[in-house]
């Protein structure tokens, strides 16, 4: 079984990707790996937070990695952090080499990862790219995958769909052109429940702001008990 480190955003691409490798028989994952952003403690493109992506990464069953960069970190600097967290997981599984990713349609993103990932000595895995995103759309929803939309671009997308579930309903009220699985930055999701967790998440939904005037950011926390 060849060890996977999985790129953990909190959204429901990297979950599905997590449902998806572990049907496989040649991989194993030992690991997510999240990126976030100091000062905030939140995952950096979703804005996640940190003790929900925690929650994530228990009813996954796996530990949860943490790649901390700073606010307006240059790719050079996410780079840096990137290879400092990569070497912790190496001395920690001495046989990992493989970075998974739950990118679905973009063919320079891959690209790109691979180049960088490459200088690194680290192998990059797919799983979902390929996928006709209308189809997976809807084939998550239908086997249990639950999520809200956390971060909407309202330059493409109304501001009024941050914090709505991504069901059927959204689906359909979505504007033409607007990929359903948010794959050109349309949206982002948080994930709180689904075939890749033991059990559902405890989750409620905080405020909703707007950002760089632009992105519509809804919190989600652990309810209260």
């Amino acid at each position: 079984m060849i060890p996977v480190l999985l790129s953990w955003s909190g959204g429901k691409d990297a979950a599905w990707a997590l449902h998806v490798l572990r049907q496989r028989g040649d991989v194993e994952v030992v690991a997510l790996l999240s990126t976030l952003t100091e000062g905030y403690d939140r995952s950096s493109m979703q804005g996640v937070r940190e003790a929900v992506l925690r929650m994530q990464a228990d009813a996954a069953g796996l530990p949860l990695l943490r790649a901390w960069i700073p606010q307006d970190c240059d790719n050079a600097g996410y780079l840096r952090r990137m290879a400092q967290a990569l070497d912790g997981a190496r001395r920690r599984w001495p046989g990992l080499r493989t970075l998974a990713f739950g990118d679905l349609l973009l063919e320079d993103i891959r690209q790109w990862r691979q180049q960088q990932y490459a200088a690194l000595d680290w192998d990059c895995l797919f799983p979902l790219f390929g996928r006709d995103t209308a189809a997976l759309a809807r084939q998550m929803i239908d086997a249990g995958l639950r999520a809200r939309l956390c971060c909407v671009d309202t330059q493409v997308l109304d501001a009024a769909f941050a914090g709505r579930a991504f069901d059927h309903a959204l689906l359909d009220a979505l504007p033409a052109g607007i990929d359903a699985c948010g794959e050109n930055g349309e949206f982002h999701t948080c994930v709180s429940a689904g075939p890749m967790f033991r059990a559902p998440l405890d989750l409620r939904a905080g405020e909703t702001v707007l950002r760089e005037a632009r992105y519509a950011y809804t919190d989600f926390m652990p309810s209260p008990d």
